[in-house]
């Protein structure tokens, strides 16, 4: 067992090394998409700044744990985009039947759909979450943290991703109503938790995954506590059994479009 997930995890990463390596063979195209994905996302600092000048606090954050805030959000989303890019397009594939040319192949459907493309512009949003730690708050403890919570984020929001494309085995329409939810959540993890209240804060918690994708990280980074800790990785754990299982059990509703579709 312990091989075939190994042959299974080697396929996947040579998956994305190739997706990585074919975005590459333009590179002044490929840079160009990492650096301005950069500089449009430290944009906001300005905004930022400014508000911070009016007052010390918001919502209970300094200007350091926003920009932690920021930075584990861009990481977590790179990263996310990166590895598991074609997760946010599930939709695309079960309603135009295009999930056959996954079928066929040797290796897990799930992962084999997940890892099939990636996002030239992801890694500058991870690369901005990197450099906005070590600008604002680098210390070798948070560092370490910040990575593990970049790939719990990232495993939190690919997991996300593949509950709301999953409804497209059941319903027709749920496209917009999946972009939407994603969307909400990037969204709502750019400001600091301490300004939302009532319906709001209890959506963030518990039917948007932000709570525990960046807000207890955050929390976690600033000042460690080990049962939150605990938490975060158990959650993670569970999003993705919950994720899986709702894929496969929509997958058995499949219907192909008998598309003569190969991949490479």
């Amino acid at each position: 067992m312990s091989t075939a997930v190994k042959n299974q995890l080697r396929v996947c990463l040579l998956s994305v090394k190739y997706n990585i390596m074919k975005e590459m063979v333009n590179k002044v195209t490929f840079l160009t998409n990492i650096l301005f994905m950069m500089l449009n996302n430290a944009a906001f600092i300005i905004q930022w700044t400014i508000l911070f000048s009016l007052r010390e606090d918001i919502g209970g954050y300094t200007m350091r744990e926003v920009m932690l805030l920021w930075g584990l959000i861009a990481s977590s989303f790179g990263l996310s985009r990166i590895l598991f890019a074609r997760a946010f397009y599930l939709h695309e594939l079960i309603v135009s039947g295009k999930l056959d040319a996954y079928l066929v192949q040797p290796k897990s459907v799930l992962l084999s759909v997940m890892t099939s493309s990636t996002e030239t512009s992801a890694i500058g949003d991870f690369l901005y979450g990197v450099v906005l730690l070590c600008v604002f708050s680098f210390n070798i403890g948070r560092l370490l943290l910040f990575l593990l919570f970049t790939v719990t984020g990232a495993l939190i929001i690919t997991a996300f991703a593949l509950l709301v494309g999953s409804l497209s085995f059941w319903f027709v329409r749920t496209d917009m109503f999946g972009r939407h939810m994603i969307n909400c959540m990037i969204s709502f993890a750019t400001y600091p938790d301490g300004i939302f209240h009532g319906k709001a804060r209890f959506l963030i918690y518990y039917v948007i995954p932000v709570g525990m994708a960046v807000y207890h990280p955050v929390h976690i980074m600033v000042a460690f506590d080990a049962g939150t800790f605990l938490g975060v990785l158990g959650y993670t754990f569970c999003i993705w059994v919950v994720a899986v299982f709702v894929f496969y059990r929509g997958l058995r509703r499949y219907s192909s479009s008998n598309l003569m579709e190969a991949r490479m």
